[in-house]
């Protein structure tokens, strides 16, 4: 029976650890502070700052939610920035992805002040990650290494394979495991044999950014599987393939007219991993914990 490693748990583990921290704080200079940008009117980014939102008032901590117009410029979005890079109550930043076409995301990214750029993106926290100096790890795969801890799964002289090359995971996540001395290869949906260099993995991190693309074929009998993609299937037919008719998964189907399925096949992941992540509720839960445990480290790096 493969063991299902639970996001939602270690997400409540991390909230309850920081709780002390916030607490610390507040009584000692004045709780964490955190911003969030939304541009626009993106239902999904909406849902996603909603619950960042909400997170940090439960915890206790300073919140800003910023909404901006669909029709707003570059140079609005930047002095909007600049603005809370001087905000002295505010340690983290977030702009939320993505912006309006017209916006110079780059440059938005850039103009975040690099000790407040809880989403580890800037240039100058992507040279701390690969030097591994401290600092501020982009939420998604630093969640994933907090799952690999907490469920005692050891990376040390392990084969590893990242399948997706994206800035925000696949790459920060590779070097992540690096750190911790495994064997990492990065594949994606152009490398040669996909297939063989995933059945390779002791441990397959995927996130390709395609529904259910890395199936039984891919997967080494006995390995762990992290699956990080959310992928929306509205077609009854292919839910009722990938949830192999599980009658909750259905019941889930008929209510809403969709399921969520990661980037790996879900009857394949369960039957084949020794241990996996579930979609939903397996690495989401962990980008905000992450978020919030940045927003924490850079207010207290902050106030010293």
């Amino acid at each position: 029976m493969a063991t299902i490693l639970d996001g939602k748990a270690v997400n409540q583990q991390i909230i309850d650890e920081l709780k002390p921290r916030i607490a610390a704080l507040a009584e000692s200079r004045r709780p964490p502070g955190l911003a969030v940008v939304l541009v626009g009117n993106d239902s999904a980014s909406e849902i996603y700052v909603s619950s960042k939102v909400k997170t940090c008032r439960e915890l206790g901590m300073r919140s800003e939610e910023i909404r901006m117009a669909e029709s707003s410029t570059t140079a609005e979005v930047l002095a909007t920035v600049q603005a809370l890079n001087a905000d002295f109550g505010i340690d983290g930043i977030l702009v939320q992805m993505p912006l309006p076409k017209q916006i110079d995301s780059r440059a938005v990214l850039l103009a975040i002040d690099p000790a407040k750029d809880v989403d580890g993106f800037h240039p100058f926290n992507v040279g701390n990650l690969v030097g591994n100096i401290p600092g501020p790890r982009p939420c998604t795969p630093a969640g994933v290494m907090e799952l690999f801890r907490r469920y005692g799964i050891g990376l040390k002289g392990k084969r590893a394979v990242v399948a997706g090359r994206s800035d925000i995971v696949g790459k920060p996540m590779a070097m992540l495991m690096m750190h911790e001395h495994a064997t990492v290869t990065i594949c994606h949906s152009r490398t040669v044999d996909l297939e063989g260099e995933c059945r390779r993995a002791e441990i397959l991190v995927a996130a390709i950014g395609r529904t259910a693309m890395i199936g039984a074929e891919h997967i080494a009998e006995g390995a762990v599987v992290i699956d990080v993609g959310i992928n929306r299937v509205t077609n009854r037919d292919e839910a009722i393939r990938l949830t192999g008719g599980n009658p909750a998964r259905m019941a889930g189907f008929d209510k809403r007219g969709s399921i969520v399925v990661g980037d790996v096949d879900p009857v394949a992941m369960a039957e084949r991993a020794s241990a996996y992540t579930p979609v939903p509720g397996g690495v989401g839960p962990l980008t905000i914990a992450m978020l919030m445990s940045n927003t924490v480290g850079c207010a207290e790096r902050s106030l010293g």
